[in-house]
């Protein structure tokens, strides 16, 4: 595990959802529960955590939406970015910034690090073919093009990548290419725009990539083949809705910077707008330029190449360079690029494109977060694709959450609630006692290095295997016999049961924060182990206002290690935490995932 005798710098960024569309559950698999097990772990660890990103609000995927409704690409953004913001509070992503690619700041640090990029060489013109809608003559976005691979021959290949090979593509690659919005053939015209050099980065980016030995697999093999074949890729577009190019003879009536371009930058960006909100400018550079910081992002696997290519090959192009650099320390390069699989659906792709999705704000409208969370995290798809089940949802929830965690929680505290109404004293430990109390300690070095290394199913299965032991303990205790003879030796099986509980309750906090914090209160404590996230309202200096999620964390209590919960402490009167569901559900969200 890592050194923490001294607090480090944690960047996490999660990727920037689109707002252009509701999100589903294989969204939020990839970017935001992994990384929010990764915030909160690190937070709990000590370390000094900023967690940033917002919603791409820019490109032509809102404005196709836009186009779609009838109405502006900025009503788009405003639309889906509230909902976008108010699902990820509600499934408990603790953001220190949540934005948006809208703002004034954004739209700052984009244009600098594009016009440095320019300056030093990294943005060549090209002219190449673009593609266009048949129907309306706009630009089709390369990801509303598709068409079968050159290369694998996958039939719904997307105009930018493959997903099934993972190859880069251009749109004119594409066999029998055809739009997304209303299956017409695109027209291809020839047009003019500047590209990022990636092969003048080649060289830096191998031995760089060759060095992350712990990275996933998938992440460093597949980036690894990119770096074989680099071409340079096109960083502006023809649109009228993005930041503008600046550069003389791009005018923003007809050219605009790439979202992806701007994208990427976000995560800088929004480590600047923190840094402005809490009243301390420069405090992001504690971040993004100090090599003794660590990076980690959080995406899906079809963004793999934004992420080890063209994100570093930004970072490397732009230097200490620019206005926003200052000419200080080179900005940081990402340490960890954490890509899931894709999550199906009775095995089929979620896409809300292709309409097969199960969207977040509709599952909790029925459902209590920690369960989704938990089934995110123990059926991932962190190194090859899985498959959400409404009858595995319903038996992961019942047959391990409730039956194990659950069930260890509510009879220790209903016991001793009903029993002592405070934690009783303990009389000498027995050695079943100690080494009970040993194995669930030693999981904060086994969880947390699991966590650390972003092998997050891996980690809470650990989790669940400790309640496991907890559980066998007060079987074999058996408190409730053992109190109608020996009060004593009883008052010590629920002291070492209530401290298995508060230890297991610190360590499940990453994974179930919701609970964990009902827990914390049914124990007696006060503050927050994992509070509530809030929405703030932000006035740049132009005057106009937008509004993030954010948390005050600072304040948060609890640390990374065993219990010592304190003798005499009031208990709660505990309630469930988790709920039984019905077999009748399964048949129930069945119906509703049914075509009208």
């Amino acid at each position: 595990m890592a050194n923490t005798s001294s607090k480090q710098k944690i960047l996490v960024a999660p990727a920037w959802p689109y707002a252009a569309g509701k999100r589903h559950l294989g969204h939020v698999v990839g970017f935001a529960v992994p990384a929010d097990i990764y915030a909160r772990y690190h937070r709990l660890r000590g370390n000094d955590v900023l967690m940033v990103s917002g919603t791409d609000e820019h490109g032509t995927p809102v404005m196709v939406t836009a186009d779609r409704e009838g109405v502006s690409p900025r009503e788009i953004a405003e639309r889906y970015n509230a909902l976008i913001r108010e699902d990820l509070r509600d499934l408990g992503i603790s953001y220190d910034c949540f934005t948006r690619t809208t703002t004034h700041n954004h739209a700052r640090v984009t244009t600098d690090v594009f016009r440095t990029l320019y300056d030093h060489g990294c943005l060549i013109e090209q002219a190449t073919l673009g593609a266009f809608s048949a129907s309306t003559g706009n630009t089709l976005p390369d990801r509303y093009i598709e068409g079968t691979c050159p290369i694998c021959g996958y039939p719904e290949a997307r105009g930018d990548q493959c997903d099934n090979c993972g190859n880069q593509l251009d749109p004119v690659d594409l066999i029998n290419p055809r739009s997304i919005i209303d299956g017409s053939t695109p027209e291809f015209r020839e047009t003019k725009h500047l590209f990022l050099d990636l092969p003048k980065f080649a060289d830096r980016l191998r031995p760089w990539i060759e060095s992350k030995a712990s990275w996933r697999p998938n992440v460093r093999n597949f980036s690894l083949s990119l770096v074989e074949e680099l071409k340079p890729r096109a960083m502006t577009r023809d649109i009228d809705w993005g930041i503008p190019v600046p550069v003389e003879g791009y005018p923003p009536e007809t050219k605009r910077i790439y979202v992806w371009f701007d994208a990427v930058i976000g995560y800088l960006s929004a480590a600047v707008e923190w840094a402005q909100n809490v009243g301390e400018p420069d405090a992001w550079r504690e971040w993004w330029q100090n090599p003794d910081s660590v990076h980690a992002y959080f995406m899906g696997k079809d963004n793999i190449v934004f992420h080890t290519i063209i994100w570093p090959s930004m970072l490397l192009g732009y230097g200490r360079g620019g206005e926003l650099g200052g000419g200080k320390n080179d900005l940081h390069l990402p340490d960890e690029v954490v890509a899931s699989e894709f999550l199906t659906m009775e095995g089929k792709q979620l896409s809300t494109s292709r309409a097969i999705a199960i969207y977040v704000r509709d599952v909790l409208e029925r459902y209590d977060p920690d369960p989704v969370r938990y089934f995110l995290t123990a059926a991932g798809p962190e190194t090859q694709d899985s498959d959400f089940s409404w009858a595995e949802f319903l038996r992961r929830n019942n047959d391990e959450l409730l039956a194990n965690w659950g069930n260890l929680v509510n009879r220790t505290l209903t016991n001793a609630y009903r029993n002592f109404g405070e934690v009783p004293a303990a009389e000498e430990l027995t050695e079943d006692d100690r080494k009970t109390l040993a194995a669930v300690a030693a999981g904060f070095e086994n969880v947390g290095g699991l966590i650390e290394e972003s092998r997050f199913r891996a980690a809470l299965a650990e989790a669940m295997r400790l309640s496991s032991v907890g559980n066998q303990y007060v079987d074999h205790q058996a408190p409730w016999a053992v109190i109608k003879e020996n009060r004593e030796r009883a008052a010590t099986i629920l002291h070492v049961a209530l401290r298995i509980v508060d230890t297991l309750k610190v360590m499940f906090t990453p994974f179930l924060p919701f609970t964990s914090q009902r827990l914390h209160e049914f124990l007696g404590y006060e503050g927050w182990l994992a509070g509530p996230l809030e929405f703030r309202e932000i006035e740049e200096g132009s005057g106009e206002k937008h509004t993030i999620l954010t948390g005050d964390y600072s304040h948060w209590v609890g640390s990374w290690q065993p219990s010592d919960l304190p003798v005499g402490q009031k208990l709660h009167e505990p309630e469930p935490l988790f709920r039984k569901l019905d077999s009748g559900i399964v048949e129930d969200e069945l119906r509703r995932l049914a075509p009208a």
